[in-house]
């Protein structure tokens, strides 16, 4: 095999890495009915995808293929396991063709709509109440999203070995609770669906803003999170946070172009040219955050949509409703007391009542401790430190700041503040 050969089937496997992980992985554990054996599996047959390919060429469609080879390979383990009769009970009733399907080597598409429906079961087994909500997110960001180990764990602010062993413990738990893969019953469903929300969440903001690599937006995560907030919002049209998360994710992507310029150099809110925001979304997200904000106290992603649709409206970043924007940071935070809302705010804090006052509130923040390693309480201190002329301190938090930052494209960004603060230059 040649230098090119094998080079074009690694970037395949690789491409088919990002776009199918979690519909084959979802697909292999409806057959396997444990995750580390499907994840196994899955894992497998990615491996064989790199001879076999290489051999026969890539697939027309890599996703079946892959889909084919890992329920086979859960199947055989199963039946070697001598426990296949023992997992029959806790099967979904399989498709009538699924036997075909899995004996036919020629079929090059799993079973019609089975792969929304696998997806969603495996979110809400990953999401089951016997699991800590942590747990539950972080879980479901590996296995149905696909997000490595590592980057969940800056989003827990933990080490990768610490989430390693937390995602091991889940897993076990699922399978020693025979915890079932289906989608809960309806009355079931409120006890899940914040953990869901929270998942979907997650996985857009890992992927709006990648926590390492080279480029600040992995779009697959944005497309899977899209996918899922929508699929989400059929199986539930009237819950009013699911419309407000997908309305959050459809106003905050609808300026996905405009964030990097040409040569990929990060571009703050003000900077970005409004005409390139795609109307449509904003339109769309507009429409949900109505119905989201009506029927009482509305909850924290309804009211981040609001938000978001504050800015998005705005004809430029000077003329944002700012004052609104603080109330409805104060209401956030009432329906939210994160720490991370608070860091937020406080950038609305700095446009309605100067950057002093904001600076008091993020160097609260730093002292309380609960963002030690979160990125950007380093960078938003250095914002304000250098709004209010004060260099040296801010080249310190631009540096602390930095010294977090594992995507290239805010580390380029920071660096440039940081030469901009050391050089006592100050863009106002």
């Amino acid at each position: 095999m040649s230098r090119t050969t094998a080079a074009f089937v690694e970037q395949a496997v690789a491409e088919a890495h990002r776009r199918e992980w979690a519909f084959v992985l979802a697909a292999t554990a409806r057959v396997a009915r444990d995750l580390d054996l499907a994840e196994e599996c899955v894992q497998e047959a990615y491996v064989a995808a790199l001879t076999a390919w290489a051999r026969d060429g890539v697939p027309r469609k890599p996703g079946a293929w892959l889909t084919t080879v890992a329920k086979r390979k859960a199947l055989d383990a199963l039946r070697r396991g001598q426990t296949l009769r023992s997992k029959l009970p806790l099967l979904v009733e399989p498709y009538e063709s699924e036997e075909a399907y899995m004996d036919d080597p020629t079929i090059k598409d799993p079973p019609g709509g089975a792969v929304p429906d696998d997806r969603l079961r495996l979110i809400f087994t990953c999401c089951h109440p016997a699991l800590s909500q942590e747990a539950q997110v972080a879980l479901t960001l590996r296995l149905v999203c696909g997000v490595g180990t590592g980057d969940i764990a800056r989003t827990f602010l933990v080490s990768e070995t610490t989430m390693a062993a937390r995602l091991t413990r889940a897993k076990k738990k699922i399978s020693a609770a025979r915890i079932p893969y289906r989608v809960p019953e309806t009355h079931e469903l409120p006890d899940r669906l914040d953990a869901v929300l929270t998942v979907i969440h997650l996985l857009y903001t890992t992927g709006h803003t990648a926590p390492s690599g080279e480029q600040l937006v992995r779009g697959d995560l944005v497309g899977r999170a899209l996918d899922l907030a929508r699929l989400l919002r059929e199986l539930m049209p009237d819950e009013r946070e699911v419309r407000g998360l997908l309305a959050l994710l459809l106003v905050t992507d609808a300026r996905r172009s405009t964030r990097t310029d040409a040569h990929g150099r990060l571009l703050l809110l003000e900077e970005q040219e409004r005409l390139g925001w795609d109307r449509n979304a904003i339109d769309e997200g507009h429409l949900l955050v109505l119905g989201a904000l009506g029927g009482g106290n509305p909850g924290r992603y309804a009211l981040q949509a609001a938000i978001a649709a504050l800015h998005a409206q705005a004809p430029s970043y000077a003329e944002t409703d700012w004052p609104q924007v603080l109330t409805l940071y104060d209401a956030l935070l009432k329906a939210w007391p994160s720490p991370v809302v608070a860091l937020n705010r406080a950038v609305a804090v700095a446009m309605v009542r100067g950057p002093e006052v904001a600076l008091g509130e993020v160097e609260a923040l730093e002292h309380d401790g609960r963002l030690a390693g979160y990125r950007y309480l380093p960078a938003t201190k250095a914002d304000l430190l250098r709004r209010l002329g004060r260099d040296p301190e801010a080249a310190l938090a631009y540096r602390a700041a930095l010294d977090l930052a594992d995507n290239e494209a805010e580390r380029a960004f920071l660096s440039a503040r940081l030469a901009e603060s050391r050089d006592g230059r100050v863009d106002t």
